[in-house]
C-alpha cells in the first residue's frame, strides 16, 4: 500500500509540473504561424498592388501618372478618360463585341465539351479510345500552327469577318474535353444504369444526372473559356478586319499607338479589360476552388 501511494504521489507529482518544453514548442508555432501569415501577406500585396495602381492612375489627371516618383492615389480623380474611351474613342461597341463573343463561345464550349466529354467516359462505342487518343496527340501542337490552316477554310466558308469565324476555335477544345472526360469517370455507372432501367433516354440521364454532379467542373471550365475568350487577342486580329466588329483587346492595341504617352488612359482601358474577369472570377471563386480541389484529391 505505501509502495502503492508513492507511486501515486509521484504521478501526481509529475503531472502537476509544467513540461519545461511545452512552451516553448508553443512559441515556436506561434513564431512560425506569423511568418507563414505574414509572407502570404507580403505576396498578396505585392501581387495586388499593380492592380490598384492601374486603377488609381486612370483616375488621374494627363501626365500625373508619368511624373517622378509617380503618385500612389490621384490628386483630384477624374473619370475623364473614361469618357474619352466610350465618347471619342467609341470602345463602347467593342467591349459589347468581347461580352458577346465571351458568352457566347462559352456556352458553346460548354455544350460541346461536356457533351463529348461525357460520350468518352461513360458511353461505348466503337473506336472511342482511338478517337480520344487521337485528341490527346493533338495537344502537343501549338494553337498558332492551326490558326492558318483555319483561317483558309473559314474564308471558303464566308466567315471570315463575322463572329461566327471568331467563336469556332472555343467550340470544342481537346483540354476541355478531357478534363470533363476525368470527372465524368467518377460517376458510378450503377447510378446510370438504374436510370436506363427506369426508363431514362441518355439525353435524360445527361441533363438530370450527370450535369448536376458535374457542377464544379461546369463552372472551372467555363471560368476558363470566358477568361481565354475575353482576353484573346491573336485570333479577333487575324479573323475580324472591320472596327465595327472588333474585340476590346484588339481595340485597345490600336488606340496605344496613337496614345502611346498617355498613361492615364491606357490605365483605363486596362481597367476595362481587367474588371469583367475579375468579377466573375470572385464570384464564381468558390465553385472554381471547390473544381480545382475535387482534381487535386482524384
Amino acid at each position: 500500500m505505501k509502495l502503492d501511494s508513492g507511486a501515486r504521489s509521484g504521478r501526481s507529482g509529475s503531472a502537476g509540473r509544467p513540461d519545461p518544453h511545452g512552451g516553448r514548442g508553443r512559441r515556436s508555432r506561434h513564431l512560425g504561424a506569423y511568418v507563414i501569415n505574414g509572407s502570404l501577406a507580403l505576396l498578396s500585396a505585392l501581387t495586388i498592388f499593380p492592380l490598384v495602381w492601374m486603377l488609381s492612375a486612370s483616375l488621374m489627371a494627363p501626365g500625373e501618372a508619368s511624373t517622378f516618383p509617380p503618385p500612389l492615389l490621384p490628386a483630384a480623380p477624374t473619370l475623364e478618360h473614361y469618357r474619352v474611351l466610350f465618347g471619342t474613342q467609341g470602345l463602347g461597341r467593342q467591349a459589347l463585341n468581347s461580352l458577346l463573343i465571351s458568352v457566347a463561345a462559352t456556352g458553346l464550349s460548354l455544350a460541346f465539351n461536356l457533351s463529348a466529354g461525357y460520350a468518352f467516359a461513360k458511353l461505348k462505342f466503337k473506336g472511342r479510345e482511338l478517337i480520344f487518343r487521337t485528341l490527346l496527340a493533338a495537344l502537343v501542337i501549338p494553337g498558332q500552327v492551326a490558326m492558318m490552316p483555319l483561317f483558309l477554310m473559314l474564308k471558303q466558308m464566308g466567315l471570315v469577318n463575322t463572329f461566327a469565324g471568331a467563336l469556332v476555335p472555343w467550340l470544342a477544345g481537346v483540354f476541355g474535353i478531357f478534363l470533363v472526360r476525368q470527372y465524368a469517370q467518377s460517376i458510378p455507372d450503377d447510378l446510370l444504369e438504374a436510370a436506363r432501367l427506369d426508363g431514362a433516354n441518355e439525353g435524360q440521364i445527361f441533363l438530370r444526372i450527370v450535369l448536376p454532379l458535374l457542377k464544379p467542373i461546369v463552372v472551372t471550365l467555363a471560368v476558363l473559356v470566358f477568361l481565354g475568350s475575353w482576353n484573346d487577342f491573336m485570333w479577333p486580329l487575324i479573323v475580324l478586319t472591320d472596327r465595327e466588329l472588333q474585340t476590346l483587346p484588339v481595340a485597345l492595341a490600336g488606340l496605344s499607338r496613337e496614345h502611346v504617352q498617355d498613361t492615364e488612359l491606357m490605365m483605363a482601358g486596362s481597367v476595362l479589360t481587367v474588371l469583367p474577369v475579375l468579377l466573375l472570377f470572385l464570384v464564381l471563386q468558390k465553385h472554381y476552388m471547390k473544381g480545382l480541389l475535387m482534381g487535386s484529391v482524384k
